[in-house]
């Protein structure tokens, strides 16, 4: 035997890389037929809900054309659906008395012409709501092929010296022949001594320790259960989306090639490199198109409707702009939402930010000069953004950009000279500007002179395809509808507001007093609604919502702010609903509801509204302030979102930046993991899942202490606010009265 080298050792190495190597194979093989597994799976999934879906059409529609098959013997028998037709056999239907073979051949005939037209009106819907065994295969086997493709690539460049590894096994085996071993001649013995040791040094060194953690995962995958599996979706839904859309694409999306650009455009997006490097979240495929469109064209207007991303978009473009040297970005906004880009950007993405508002807006524009990043401001605040004459920065963002479709108005001015140092521009807007063809154009201006030139006086023909392609390289939108089939009915949004000085002085005031019902009021407890950053972002809710041709319901909990509310949108409000409105009445208000135009509103009380009334001509929910209960919560989302409900449905929850909304919103949450786990239980069991007065008290006491820290730490000489900010008086007090905010007896 070789020195060093005993026929225990040599048999234990080559057993190892034998191992090795069948893992390999069969992880690589698992994945490459996962893509098939997935796609067949996920045509089952469609399959089983077109017959789900025959079990909800009765078997009355079997005469819809007056054929004259003998319903009631049909429900007298049991057949109360199509899916009961279809499950039966035209042999057994005809032994029902009253039913010829004749009739039974063409009963079956009918319930078939049926299913296939419900067949062709299917789609693939993945929820965590509906686990039903076509689901759950199909999640488990995107879930395994998401957790192993990554290992399977590594399995790939392990397998590049697949060769060279059998023939070392083959020559090494040599060793492990015992007295066969003393009659090999010494050549043989010296290429088995060297196979053997190149098998060794595989196994300690980088080799062995890749290839046991791939067998360890490919196990640990494996074995994976479908509890798991369905977590895995439930945390990040997109990328089982972005699965299906590369193996099940005629299934998911329509037209997921071009998205509606020009064929020559689309070709040349699609060939844009995106650098993702420090963005942390997943894309779907039609956002990829969108920040692809956003870097080749380099200056666009984005206007995909609300709740496709628009938002994420950005901060990638941003992203992959930073990764190929840009330095420096710029995001303006509405004063409204400027809390929550910042959070969005934090979350999204490695970049850094700087808020360029309020009083320290110079020192906080110079440090964003000096160090680079995503400065954030506000339309108010670009009056005082200056940039050098030299000065250049990467990409500019502006969000609701139909803001500066006046080009006389002085936002408008400072907003197109901040363009004048971009080297990128990305507008957007969720606002259908097809319908307000000048404000395009006014905009392209500032994107593309020549685009807009292009189609000055071709407004009449905004609905032509002539007029599209002519836009296409600056103005881009995608709806809904024709992006995707599987978005989900619900989008759920919360809209940071950032208060004004008039706000955070009766919020203070409240907490300093211990006022409960004034906390929780925040924003809506100011003295003029103008100054109300939940009333400014309620108005923008509502306009969007008319432009998109939907209606708004909006719950409080208090009367005062339903109130407010009422008094606030004028006449696109209906008459509120309380607990003094009689049931009758209530109904009544629903149904003048029904009837109203796009952009009408219904205010109610969330304790009466919330409860026991259907409105399903509402496809938008507000919600002024978080509530203590998942449940009412729930309650009144579902007013909205239930059976009937023909439109994705758009909830939004304002919310002020540091105040109580913010501790309620957190431990809500908690709070509806707990009532979401325990869905299933009795009522009485999730009823106690509540913010008590308790624990409501220790949050203020927080705020009090944080508030009292906050004060005794600023300076004599504060500064003051920007201008558009309009502060109280010293002397004006906070009226601590509040309504009566009893519940329905």
């Amino acid at each position: 035997m070789a020195r060093n080298i005993d026929s225990a050792s040599a048999k234990k190495t080559i057993k190892a890389h034998k191992e090795f190597l069948k893992y390999i194979d069969e992880i690589c093989l698992c994945v490459d037929k996962g893509a098939s597994e997935i796609s067949n799976l996920a045509e089952n999934l469609v399959k089983h809900e077109a017959v789900e879906a025959l079990k909800n059409i009765p078997v009355d529609e079997l005469n819809r054309e007056k054929k004259g098959f003998r319903i009631k013997t049909l429900k007298d028998n049991g057949y109360n659906s199509i899916a009961d037709i279809e499950r039966a056999t035209a042999s057994s239907l005809s032994k029902i008395g009253g039913i010829s073979p004749e009739a039974a051949i063409e009963i079956k005939r009918a319930a078939s012409e049926i299913a296939k037209l419900s067949s062709k009106t299917a789609h693939l819907k993945l929820s965590a709501d509906n686990k039903n065994s076509a689901a759950t295969a199909l999640v488990c086997a995107i879930s395994q092929y998401i957790n192993l493709s990554p290992v399977a690539e590594k399995c790939k460049r392990l397998s590049a010296n697949k060769k060279e590894i059998l023939s070392a096994i083959k020559e090494s085996t040599a060793l492990t022949s015992g007295l066969k071993w003393l009659f090999t001649s010494k050549a043989k013995k010296e290429q088995a001594e060297k196979s053997y040791a190149y098998l060794y040094d595989l196994t300690q060194g980088d080799y062995g320790v890749e290839a046991n953690d791939c067998v360890t995962q490919y196990q640990s995958v494996i074995k994976q259960s479908k509890d798991i599996s369905w977590a895995h979706f439930t945390s990040d839904s997109v990328a089982f989306f972005n699965v299906l859309e590369q193996v099940a694409p005629n299934l998911i999306e329509v037209d997921n090639t071009v998205y509606g650009l020009p064929e020559d455009l689309a070709l040349a997006i699609k060939e844009e490199p995106i650098h993702t490097e420090g963005l942390k979240c997943t894309l779907r495929h039609y956002q990829e198109w969108g920040v692809k469109y956003a870097l080749h064209q380099k200056r666009v207007l984005l206007g995909d409707e609300m709740g496709l991303g628009k938002t994420v978009q950005a901060i990638a473009v941003m992203v992959s702009l930073r990764n190929t040297g840009g330095h420096h970005f710029v995001v303006v906004c509405p004063a409204s939402v400027i809390t929550n880009w910042c959070r969005e950007i934090e979350k999204m993405s490695d970049l850094p930010v700087t808020r360029i508002h309020g009083a320290n807006r110079a020192q906080a524009l110079q440090y964003w000069k000096e160090n680079g990043g995503v400065a954030v401001t506000t339309y108010e605040t670009t009056e005082h953004f200056t940039l050098g004459e030299k000065f250049k920065f990467s990409m500019l963002v502006v969000d609701e950009a139909h803001y500066i479709k006046n080009p006389d108005a002085q936002r408008s001015k400072n907003v197109r000279n901040i363009c004048n140092h971009a080297q990128n521009i990305l507008f957007m807007t969720g606002t259908a500007l097809e319908n307000r063809v000048s404000e395009m154009v006014t905009l392209m201006e500032v994107l593309s002179p020549n685009v807009a030139n292009g189609v000055r006086g071709m407004e009449f023909l905004s609905s032509a395809p002539e007029f599209r392609e002519k836009i296409a390289p600056v103005y881009y939108r995608r709806r809904r509808a024709d992006v995707l089939k599987e978005l989900p009915d619900l989008i759920e949004n919360i809209d940071w507001c950032t208060i004004s000085g008039e706000e955070e002085k009766c919020y203070n005031d409240a907490i300093l007093s211990g006022n409960f019902a004034a906390a929780r009021r925040v924003s809506w407890n100011v003295a003029d609604l103008k100054n109300s950053s939940k009333a400014n972002r309620l108005l923008e809710i509502v306009e969007d919502a008319k432009e998109e041709g939907r209606k708004v319901i909006v719950f409080s909990f208090f009367l005062d702010t339903i109130a407010k509310v009422t008094a606030l949108l004028g006449d696109a409000c209906m008459e509120p609903i309380n607990g003094s409105v009689p049931p009758a009445r209530r109904q009544e208000i629903i149904d003048e509801f029904d009837k109203a135009p796009a952009g009408s509103v219904l205010a109610a009380q969330i304790q009466s509204g919330g409860t026991g009334l259907n409105i399903q001509s509402a496809s938008v929910v507000v919600l002024c302030e978080p509530q203590f209960k998942p449940s009412i919560e729930n309650q009144a989302v579902s007013r909205a979102y239930r059976m009937g409900q023909t439109r994705n449905v758009l909830v939004h929850r304002l919310l002020c930046d540091e105040t109580v909304d913010e501790r309620i919103s957190e431990l809500l949450k908690s709070k509806q993991e707990i009532f979401d786990a325990f869905a299933d239980e009795s009522a009485v069991g999730t009823e106690s899942l509540e913010i008590d007065e308790k624990t409501f008290g220790s949050i203020m006491e927080e705020e009090k202490k944080r508030i009292a820290e906050k004060t005794s730490a600023q300076p004599q000489d504060a500064e003051t606010p920007e201008p558009e900010i309009n502060e109280v008086q010293a002397d004006s007090q906070v009226s601590q009265t509040t309504q009566n905010t009893q519940a329905d007896a």
